[in-house]
């Protein structure tokens, strides 16, 4: 019987920066995710906080299928009888870019505490600028 194995003590994470220019989203996301979860370790273990924390940079180049800019919405709800709102890709990639990473993202990791702790290591911007120099991110292809 092979025995689980547990990491002793404070984990490391790593700082790691993905530039998001011209790189598909779908595709993107999963590798997000991966370091997200930690699954690039050889110590992964599934029920403890593992992966990096990842910045990720020019979410507004990010490459998405011209039929599906139109074709895929992104709704919200306010509570109310009558208050579901939607927005395209097209739309939220002009208004809010980085949002459309964050929910590509969100659909991959787990719906639980543990998957809301590791979706708070990811930080998104639009632009090529972030505040995470001082951590000295690793880029990653």
């Amino acid at each position: 019987m092979n025995k689980t194995y547990v990491p002793k003590g404070q984990v490391e994470r790593d700082w790691v920066l993905v530039d998001a220019e011209g790189q598909n989203l779908g595709r993107l996301a999963s590798k997000i995710a991966q370091l997200l979860l930690g699954k690039n370790r050889p110590d992964y273990t599934p029920g403890v906080v593992m992966g990096a924390n990842v910045v990720v940079i020019n979410a507004e180049k990010v490459d998405v299928y011209p039929t599906r800019l139109d074709s895929k919405m992104y709704y919200r709800h306010s509570g109310y009888p009558g208050g579901i709102k939607e927005i395209s890709l097209r739309h939220q990639l002009e208004k809010f870019p980085e949002r459309v990473i964050e929910k590509a993202v969100w659909g991959m990791i787990p719906k639980n505490k543990l998957g809301r702790r590791i979706y708070k290591n990811l930080h998104v911007y639009a632009g090529a600028e972030h505040p995470h120099q001082a951590q000295q991110p690793e880029l990653v292809e």
